[in-house]
């Protein structure tokens, strides 16, 4: 099994010294690498910026903006048999990037945004007959309708929806809980616990539910 899994978050600079980035640590995708290594996959783990050592036996691709993750995950992709798409990455990148710093005035800052590009749409959008395309959804509410949008509309096989900003689970904490839907109308509650023993019950599940199990 070749699998290939995005962990943390992107950046997305502003100038030399400023980045637009979010709460990932890279906890879930990193320990997702890990449980797929423990069972002798080959594993390419593509991460954004993180504090965390790279797993041994692990092929790891260090990239730090969208662009960058976007190339990494296309180019992976392509003789993937799984994938699963657990980093953080940006919606939105500064339209214009200054070479120099952005000096600091009396007046109010405004930085015009542009989209970056959906990975996980272009995954879908690509994705080869047998292979698995896993998507994540972190919410903050409405989480099963919002997954499941996202699940159909990125053709997606499986989503790993969880809450965040709860205290307790999501990001930057060791403990997570997941819904996993599938495009074949399943649900299965994976309940709260470390990210390591929830990423080896969430490979699990994903190999019993592409099975029909």
């Amino acid at each position: 099994m070749r699998i290939v899994i995005s962990a943390g978050p992107t950046r997305e600079a502003i100038d030399p010294v400023r980045f637009i980035t979010n709460r990932s640590t890279g906890k879930m995708g990193y320990a997702i690498a890990e449980a797929a290594r423990q069972r002798q996959w080959q594993v390419t783990l593509v991460s954004g910026p993180v504090n965390l050592p790279p797993p041994e036996g692990v092929e790891v691709i260090a990239v730090e903006s969208a662009a960058e993750m976007a190339q990494a995950m296309k180019n992976a992709a392509a003789t993937a048999d799984m994938i699963i798409m657990a980093a953080a990455v940006a919606d939105y990148r500064p339209k214009q990037y200054s070479s120099s710093k952005v000096k600091k005035s009396d007046g109010d800052l405004c930085i015009e945004l542009e989209r970056t590009e959906d990975i996980l749409l272009t995954l879908g959008k690509n994705k080869k007959p047998g292979q698995l395309l896993v998507g994540f959804a972190a919410e903050t509410d409405d989480l099963l309708q919002n997954a499941q949008s996202k699940l159909e509309r990125k053709n997606l096989d499986f989503i790993a929806a969880n809450i965040v900003g709860v205290p307790g689970r999501g990001f930057a904490s060791e403990n997570n809980a997941i819904t996993l839907l599938g495009r074949n109308g399943s649900c299965r509650e994976l309940a709260l616990q470390s990210k390591s023993s929830l990423a080896d019950e969430l490979l699990d599940a994903i190999i019993a539910g592409s099975s029909g199990e």
